[in-house]
């Protein structure tokens, strides 16, 4: 990581999502009145304005829902080409990351897995399943 960009620091709101990375784990907020998953953390459920989001653990089981090659670095700690995809979890959510797959495809199955980035911690990363 590079000294002059410091990594970000966990927020109150997101602290619980970079605990459960540091214990390997993918959590997200889950919404009590509406029982959807709100990913990136929010104060608010997007989908019906409720508060109560309690941070669950989930599976880490999805599919390549689209991906990209990075092949110039915009982030200290990424070295390109690396490949990058949001992923449609088996619960509904959406989640981002690096996607380590030989011949990235949309559809196929990924587990997530744990990189760790120097001077910041644990990321989600995916690979085949």
């Amino acid at each position: 990581m590079d000294p002059a960009r410091p990594a970000p620091a966990p927020s109150p709101l997101t602290e619980p999502y970079w605990a459960a990375c540091r214990r390997g784990e993918l959590a997200l907020q889950h919404c009590g009145p509406c029982a959807r998953f709100v990913h990136f953390p929010e104060a608010s459920c997007p989908f019906c304005g409720g508060t109560n989001l309690a941070y669950q653990t989930v599976s880490g089981l999805g599919r390549v829902h689209t991906h990209t090659t990075v092949h110039r670095t915009f982030l200290p700690g990424f070295t390109p080409p690396y490949t990058v995809a949001w992923i449609d979890l088996d619960e509904g959510a959406r989640a981002f990351g690096t996607l380590h797959a030989p011949d990235p495809a949309i559809g196929m199955r990924v587990r997530v897995r744990f990189d760790d980035l120097p001077g910041f911690g644990p990321l989600p990363s995916w690979r085949p399943a």
